[in-house]
């Protein structure tokens, strides 16, 4: 008997209606089945992260190929998102004179890995963190932007982050992004600047290693940070805010005394991406030696192994004068697509197409999605979040040159409430394997077919009675 028998050979559409009534983690573990409920399941991933306006605890994931929403796993509170790679969320609490407490969050899995502390003279805020995929407690790593020009990184049982030496940078240039690749297993982390110059930061090797302060409590909780309600008065209001900054004050002195000593972090370096000084007039191709100066929003991601530049004029429609009389229009929220041949000079230069995929950049690492076969996704687009006033979800079409807003799978998914657009949100490619194998381990294998499906009997029974289809399928 085959290993599944007959649920295999479900409809598609009611493998569909089942897939409607099941979570994040039961949808991917349903589509990690077999390669019939596999193909009938669109891909829940991408998905845009939103939180209702009322409650930024209780975040959802809206996905664009199955229009519907996946509610999350609610987060500390007190918390705000940094950054995000592989279903899980970087976030941070601000704690005293610019210091910063992290931790990373799955709000698929509901599962927490404490960071160590952040601490740097600097006064600056974490404004992004990327980490390596699948991480764990025992073993992970993570880098983060820090200040205008410091890059930080963390590894497991690490006593606190290592704060690198300054980034050489031109004047009035600062850092904006950060992308996590792996090159022969090791993992890099390419850091773009405003002005379009890029560093590689070369991470020490991953290997497990007992955390350092496993057995302490996390001190996220500690810090809520409470919204006065409305009919508080400024007095009462007054108060909370000062005994939030005397606890503030408590733990920040509780941490810089046990983060003493050596951080305990293997060494890194950061280099520069070329050999020769950053230059915009020689690093780009013209006119785009001039357009970068008129595009403030810059990301940096990884597609089939080339390394790209997004850019986008986050101000007004701008006319540029060109060397030779020339003239190049740069309209609002217009974005260009800049890829990287290392052996050309100019080694950056615009194209017209990803090959049939769609890049999704934001405070996410940023991802590549081959669009053909998933349902609502369009190839050679840029996906991106911001617009004037509340963030909505942008795509930028390659082949038009036209930005329209992506709200289908938003308005599908929030309805009438209110909603905040946090990121872009992409599930491990291994929960779908994870979430199989750990059912699959809880029983025999003979007994795959009852395990694969004991969560979606009750549902399909429901389903197929409300159908007008009698065929036995079980």
């Amino acid at each position: 008997m085959p290993l599944f028998g007959h649920w295999a050979d479900l409809p598609p559409e009611l493998v569909c209606r089942i897939g409607d009534f099941l979570d994040l983690k039961c949808y991917a573990s349903a589509r990690g089945g077999c390669t019939a409920w596999r193909c009938a399941l669109a891909p829940p991933s991408p998905s845009l992260l939103l939180v209702p306006d009322d409650d930024a605890c209780s975040p959802s994931a809206a996905s664009i190929s199955t229009r519907r929403s996946f509610q999350l796993k609610s987060t500390p509170p007190g918390t705000h998102c940094v950054g995000a790679s592989n279903g899980w969320l970087a976030l941070c609490v601000y704690i005293y004179s610019g210091q910063s407490m992290l931790s990373l969050f799955n709000p698929t899995i509901a599962s927490k890995i404490a960071l160590p502390a952040l601490i740097h003279g600097s006064s600056n805020r974490v404004s992004k963190i990327v980490l390596a995929p699948n991480p764990a407690l025992d073993d992970f790593v993570a880098a983060a932007i820090c200040s205008t020009d410091r890059l930080a990184y963390v590894t497991a049982g690490a006593r606190r982050w290592a704060v690198l030496d300054p980034v050489r940078l031109a004047v009035g240039d600062h850092l904006t992004d950060l992308v996590y690749h792996e090159n022969e297993r090791k993992g890099l982390v390419y850091c773009l600047t405003s002005h379009g110059d890029v560093h590689v930061l070369r991470l020490p090797e991953r290997r497990r290693r007992e955390p350092l302060f496993a057995d302490e409590p996390s001190p996220l909780p500690l810090l809520p940070i409470t919204r006065p309600r409305r009919e508080f008065t400024a007095v009462t209001a007054q108060r909370i805010e000062d005994d939030r900054r005397r606890r503030a004050h408590h733990l920040y002195a509780m941490i810089h005394k046990r983060t003493l000593g050596p951080d305990l972090n293997a060494r890194a370096n950061v280099e520069p991406l070329l050999s020769l000084p950053f230059n915009p007039a020689t690093s780009f191709a013209p006119p785009y030696n001039k357009v970068s100066t008129f595009t403030s929003a810059k990301n940096l991601v990884f597609c089939e192994g080339n390394l790209y530049q997004i850019w986008r004029n986050t101000s007004c429609t701008v006319t540029l004068q060109l060397p030779g009389g020339g003239r190049r229009r740069v309209a609002e929220n217009e974005v260009f697509v800049l890829r990287y041949y290392p052996q050309r000079q100019p080694c950056w230069d615009a194209v017209t197409d990803l090959g049939g995929y769609s890049v999704f950049v934001g405070r996410n690492n940023a991802v590549s999605v081959c669009a053909q076969g998933v349902p609502g996704l369009k190839g050679n687009c840029v996906y991106w979040i911001g617009g004037r006033g509340r963030d909505q979800c942008m795509v930028f079409d390659m082949a038009t040159g036209k930005t329209t807003a992506c709200l289908q799978a938003a308005a599908a998914a929030a309805g009438a409430v209110p909603q905040i657009t946090i990121c872009w949100y992409t599930s491990s490619p291994a929960l779908e394997f994870a979430a199989f194998m750990e059912r699959l381990n809880k029983q025999h294998s003979t007994d795959a077919s009852i395990l694969l499906v004991s969560e979606l009997r009750s549902l399909f029974y429901s389903i197929h009675s409300s159908t007008k289809n009698e065929t036995n399928y079980y």
